[in-house]
Order: structure tokens, then sequence, then C-alpha cells
């Protein structure tokens, strides 16, 4: 049974995957920090690169499955139109701000 995203437990969690959901790229942006960096399977990326390609031009989605760390980490179903579906760890930094600085995911 999957989480719904309004009922996520961290504020800018909740916020990136709605904005993620919504296929909305200046919310997700928004979220972020300016010098924000993230990883995928264990390799850093480049950021705007990544999700354009992963998430905003292939129609990424998430649903998320379970969540630790006070919200900061998630398993989840993720699908595009690339990769199709797999089951996701995805893990958060959030400064003081309530910005995420960095995310990482990778298959679980």
């Amino acid at each position: 049974m999957t989480i719904q995203p309004a009922k996520l437990s961290d504020p800018a969690v909740r916020a990136f995957v709605t904005a993620v959901n919504a296929h909305d790229r200046d919310a997700f942006l928004a979220l972020l920090t300016e010098n924000a960096t993230m990883a995928d399977d264990g390799s850093d990326r480049d950021l705007n690169e990544w999700i354009d390609r992963e998430i905003f031009t292939s129609n990424g989605h998430l649903d998320v499955d379970n969540e630790s760390q006070g919200g900061r980490a998630l398993l989840a179903h993720y699908r595009n139109d690339t990769w199709g579906e797999m089951r996701t760890r995805w893990n958060f930094t959030i400064e003081d701000d309530g910005r995420i600085s960095r995310f990482e995911t990778g298959q679980a």
C-alpha cells in the first residue's frame, strides 16, 4: 500500500514527491538549495541534466511504499517513459531553511 504524498512526514520531501508527480519543474527547483547535488546508483550526476532526462521529459512518477529517518528516506516505485517501473530508494539532506541540498536515489 502506498503512502499518499500529502501524508509524507517531512515537508520538503512531501513537496519533492508532489512536484515530481505533477511534472512541475519550477516547484521542484524551488525546493533545492543553490548548490544542490544528487547521486544515482552511487554516482554523482549533473543535477539539471539528470532531472530533465529522468523526471521531466520522461514523465517521472513516484509511488512511496515506506518512509524512515523522519521521512527523509523513502522506498518507492519509480517509473518513467525511459526505464519503466522499478523499486527505488531515495535519501534526502535537508538544510535548516527547509530546502534540499542533496538527494540520492538508486535501485532498491
